[in-house]
């Protein structure tokens, strides 16, 4: 998970990011709201913890012209501020929470994990796709409840893929979410990493669905397919829970379309299903 705190004390900026770095979250600091609207149109942020007293603007206004320029990053607010008329503000000009300062470094990391959690669709700290499951609270990966031993770098991928489930995600938005942009190795780093980690599921457990590869774009996981919407073999397609020639179907709607005299000079490739 990758966060931007837009904090101008430099102290507070390091405190609050060794709190959550701890948690395996990678943190892009801005001293000014400025620098912070800068970064964010720049990066792919997961999360902006925003300070509302900033040298050169008032963190609301950072926050209404972040989603006047259609940034959906959840915001959550970190101030001294604790004044109810300021929450209501920050609330109203699209702040996602509001955490007064000093705060337990516990409690930022459950808030921050639960924000993004749910500003991605996923109301639960386990996500599941299909028989692998992530468990962004203890940080583990598991199939059919069995444990998938993964490293670091492994364990962020899968959460990024899982978080972001059903997007075709870039190379160089794995790398930005496992280096920061600092010391970055060349993209095919990413190749090692995935072909890595089906070896690991392959080993476990031999799934229906995976880390898909999406040519010239990157990777996605998705969801299996339900039950009886895959396809027939030998070609034939499946409508509802019936396979269904495919020339024949074609045929039916041709004879459909013809006027009467003409559909009575023409039978169908093969006598329609008994009801």
């Amino acid at each position: 998970m990758r966060a931007l705190l837009v904090e101008d004390d430099p102290i507070s900026a390091k405190l609050i990011a060794s709190a959550i770095a701890a948690k395996n979250v990678f943190v892009e600091t801005a001293s000014s709201g400025e620098d912070g609207l800068e970064l964010a149109k720049l990066y792919d942020f997961d999360i902006v913890l925003m300070d509302l007293r900033l040298p050169d603007l008032d963190g609301v206004d950072v926050i209404r012209r972040m989603r006047a320029m259609h940034m959906a990053v959840p915001v959550l607010v970190l101030s001294a501020v604790g004044n109810r008329d300021d929450k209501v503000r920050a609330l109203i000009a699209g702040a996602d929470d509001y955490l007064t300062k000093p705060f337990d470094p516990e409690e930022l990391s459950a808030r921050l994990q639960a924000i993004v959690r749910r500003s991605k669709g996923h109301p639960a700290s386990v996500i599941r796709t299909g028989r692998l499951a992530v468990d962004l609270a203890t940080r583990t990966v598991s199939i059919d409840d069995k444990p998938l031993h993964v490293t670091g770098k492994e364990y962020r991928i899968l959460e990024l893929l899982s978080l972001r489930k059903g997007m075709t995600l870039t190379k160089e938005t794995f790398l930005d979410h496992l280096y920061g942009g600092m010391d970055e190795p060349e993209q095919k780093i990413i190749d090692v990493f995935i072909c890595k980690l089906r070896k690991k599921i392959a080993a476990v457990a031999d799934l229906d669905h995976g880390i898909e590869t999406v040519w010239g774009q990157g990777y996605v996981l998705k969801d299996p397919p339900p039950a009886g919407a895959e396809l027939a073999e030998d070609g034939d397609d499946y409508i509802g829970s019936e396979p269904v020639d495919a020339a024949l179907e074609l045929e039916r709607l041709v004879l459909a379309l013809l006027p009467a005299p003409l559909r009575e000079q023409r039978a169908p490739l093969a006598p329609e299903p008994a009801p």
